[in-house]
């Protein structure tokens, strides 16, 4: 979302971002890059006036879920807007697959597939992080492919030098990082724990796994374990520099959907990793990858370990993340063919909606069903203010 938003400052776009989230103190200072930041709230129809007022040419929704909380009221308000859905990753797919992981019953095609390609119809262009998810999604699904774009992460050229990052010596350890919020992490780090930690640390019992992420609930703090060398951190203060002085990434994960920010980040820091087949999902195309991909527990422990100590195949494992990052997530490359896409749906814009009469019509239905469910939210906030009030 960051990179996102600094895309569109580079490009002369006026940013303002609006937010129903409660402020935290991890936030992105977005006030430091010149983007004015606005509360709002969910059947709230104080958020019409704001969005009138503003009379934004563009409009995006971070996740189908605030595209159907706000974007009937921005078609209201403000028709002529141009609604763009940042997926992030695809949410049910993900789902689909934690519920495949954890033995439940597997439906072809779950309510929520349904509500967020219903999201994906009513925008007039939907943001894609993988080439898998565009491949599913115009497939399987048979959405229009004028109706999404493929905008992975967009990363700045790495140049390199063996002078920008810590050398094989100086570095130590494994790492793992991520949002303890996040179920997939969550899995991830239990699974490391009981299945494949042992094994390296009994091949290499003075090594260290450092775990870090936000939010890491009493489940996860029981994990530490300092006698056998696991040790949960919390949060990093700066995300950056523990990956940059670990010598290797270890990331299992076992169920996802997206690209996965954490491996990405280990290649531009010159980390190499092992990971799975959905940890790798959609980021290194035919390229080699920087470590290795193994879903097996003892394969994925022996990789660590060599990884951990040879040197040569370090190295080669480091640079191969260059040419990664270099290579399928070129800022350089996918900012002009946004920025134009952009431009060419705003200027055709009648035209484009005029091909999409499946978006049309969830648009005048999701209107309907959702004017009349707010509206008496909003009458069952107000009688109770004024219980309140006689109170």
């Amino acid at each position: 979302m960051v990179q996102l938003l600094e895309l569109l400052l580079d490009n002369n776009y006026k940013v303002t971002f609006a937010t129903p989230a409660a402020s935290t103190s991890f936030m992105a200072d977005l006030d430091s890059i010149g983007i004015r930041s606005e509360n709002i709230a969910v059947n709230d129809p104080r958020f019409d006036k704001f969005i009138l007022e503003l009379q934004p040419s563009i409009v995006v929704f971070d996740r189908f879920m605030m595209e159907e909380q706000f974007g009937w009221r921005v078609a209201k308000q403000c028709p002529d807007a141009v609604r763009i859905l940042d997926t992030e990753d695809l949410h049910f797919l993900r789902k689909n697959r934690e519920s495949q992981f954890s033995g439940k019953q597997k439906t072809k095609h779950s309510a929520l597939a349904s509500r967020e390609i219903a999201s994906i119809y009513r925008c007039d262009q939907s943001l894609i992080i993988s080439e898998v998810e565009m491949k599913l999604l115009t497939t399987q699904y048979k959405v229009p492919r004028e109706l999404l774009f493929y905008l992975p992460f967009l990363h700045e050229e790495i140049i390199q030098s063996e002078n920008d990052l810590p050398t094989f010596e100086a570095r130590k350890n494994f790492i793992f990082i991520g949002n303890m919020r996040h179920a997939p992490n969550i899995d991830a780090v239990i699974f490391l724990k009981e299945k494949i930690w042992p094994l390296i640390f009994k091949e290499l019992p003075d090594t260290e796994m450092h775990i870090y992420g936000a939010y890491a609930s009493s489940k996860i703090d029981r994990l530490h374990d300092p006698k056998l060398g696991f040790h949960i951190k919390g949060r990093a203060e700066n995300a950056g520099v523990v990956v940059k002085n670990s010598r290797v990434s270890l990331v299992p994960l076992r169920f996802g959907a997206g690209l996965k920010g954490k491996l990405t980040e280990a290649m531009i820091c010159g980390t190499p990793s092992v990971t799975t087949s959905i940890g790798a999902e959609g980021i290194n195309g035919s390229l080699p990858w920087s470590g290795t991909i193994t879903n097996d527990p003892e394969e994925f422990a022996a990789a660590a370990i060599t990884l951990h100590e040879n040197k040569e195949i370090w190295k080669i494992a480091k640079n191969n993340g260059f040419e990664i990052i270099n290579s399928r997530f070129s800022k350089r490359s996918f900012a002009p063919l946004f920025i134009a896409r952009l431009i060419e749906i705003t200027q055709g814009l009648t035209t484009h909606r005029d091909n999409n009469f499946t978006g049309t019509m969830l648009m005048h239905h999701r209107v309907q069903s959702t004017y009349f469910l707010s509206k008496y939210i909003e009458s069952k906030t107000e009688l109770e203010r004024l219980r309140q009030s006689i109170k």
